[in-house]
């Protein structure tokens, strides 16, 4: 059957469920560096370095990330900090257009780049005695980037064909931009990261080269190098390649605060590319950077165990037991630097209607508000995720990140 609706609803009053503060230890924050075996500095220009020693392999991970992502994109200008990574890999006064990669690519490595609302980050994974080649790549495209027309362009028309095969050709990739367009009454958060399409067509060469001006600076970035290395190691390699780089006057990181949410809202989409109805509902949610704080922590555990996998209270309900839903599941973001959301969803077995499968959602929603989680769910969600930390000291990759 063509053009069923994938219906997605959310509310957006702050969190309810967030009363179901967990009793969770985790370590703090000078506990967790001693965990990681992390060491930091700073340079003189003010860009700070984390060292974490890994000695398993002689490899290392060298990552730059800078303090500023899609949410700082300018008021009309939306994608260009998505834009700006990708060209960054076209060329400096020193290296020509795609030289970076193939460099890279000759001394056995790897990298990579990517962008968030609040941050966007470069990465090489390479042996250790090839380090100081790719500290010299990413110093110097830090302050070197060359731009023209030729190359911006072209570039523009590779961010717009992105967007078509990740969200334009993608009934749930457009409605899930939707519903954060709008759950997100006045932050950025509502704005997708890749840019609505009618503001990345008008990016020109200046727009990028602005932004590049005035963010990337080493007193806007953090160097994060893990592996084969120690601080002592990697000290003077730092202050060599880094250090000299000349600095940026930074604006304050000033964002829109969200207004009060006063009612719910609902965004249904149809499209005959739907051949299974989904639902979702979103929650602004605190995370470790906004809101009541001490509160993600436990809507971290909460989120485990209400959704993060089969074993989790929506798949067992909706799939296994009453059969409404062919998945269903949860997510949380704790890491934004601003008010995050929470999510729920499923997606509903053929012969079952969607109005049915919300309905099931609520009535678990309900039940585990009134009666709460067990002891032994806690402990359970617990040790999956200290697990996770855990298994994440094995890759340099994982623990840099």
């Amino acid at each position: 059957m063509t053009g069923r609706a994938a219906r997605r609803l959310f509310v957006v009053p702050m969190l309810a469920l967030a009363w179901l503060a967990l009793a969770v230890a985790w370590p703090d924050g000078a506990a967790r560096a001693s965990l990681f075996k992390a060491e930091f500095f700073t340079l003189d220009n003010g860009m700070q370095v984390v060292v974490i020693p890994n000695h398993r392999a002689p490899v290392v991970v060298h990552m730059v990330w800078y303090r500023v992502g899609a949410a700082d994109d300018p008021v009309g200008k939306s994608g260009i900090a998505h834009f700006l990574e990708h060209l960054m890999f076209k060329g400096t006064e020193t290296y020509a257009p795609g030289e970076f990669s193939r460099v890279v690519a000759a001394q056995g490595g790897r990298e990579n780049a990517f962008t968030s609302a609040d941050y966007t980050g470069y990465y090489q994974h390479v042996a250790r005695d090839r380090l100081e080649i790719v500290m010299a790549l990413e110093a110097d495209r830090m302050r070197n980037l060359v731009l023209t027309d030729e190359i911006v362009l072209p570039e523009r028309d590779v961010i717009l064909e992105e967007r078509n095969s990740r969200t334009d050709n993608d009934p749930g990739a457009l409605l899930g931009e939707q519903i954060s367009a709008a759950q997100y009454l006045r932050h950025p958060y509502g704005t997708p990261i890749i840019g609505w399409r009618h503001e990345i067509m008008q990016l020109e060469r200046q727009d990028a080269l602005d932004f590049y001006r005035l963010y990337y600076a080493p007193n806007n970035a953090i160097l994060v190098v893990a592996g084969d290395i120690t601080a002592e190691e990697l000290r003077p390699l730092a202050e060599t390649y880094y250090g000299a780089l000349a600095t940026s006057e930074l604006p304050p990181r000033q964002r829109p605060t969200e207004p009060p949410h006063l009612s719910p809202r609902r965004v249904e989409l149809s499209d005959a590319r739907v051949a299974q109805p989904s639902m979702s509902r979103s929650y602004l949610a605190p995370s470790y950077g906004a809101g009541e704080t001490d509160h993600a922590l436990p809507l971290q555990v909460l989120v485990d165990i209400l959704g993060r996998n089969s074993t989790s209270r929506l798949y067992q309900k909706l799939v296994v037991e009453q059969g409404l839903a062919a998945w269903a599941g949860a997510s949380y973001h704790a890491m934004a630097i601003d008010l995050t959301s929470f999510h729920v969803y499923a997606s509903a077995m053929p012969s079952t209607s969607i109005v049915d499968v919300e309905a099931a959602v609520d009535a678990l929603l309900a039940e585990l508000l009134a009666d709460g989680v067990s002891d032994e769910e806690v402990a359970a969600a617990k040790a999956r995720l200290q697990a996770q930390a855990l298994y994440a000291l094995d890759n340099p990759q994982a623990v840099a990140r």
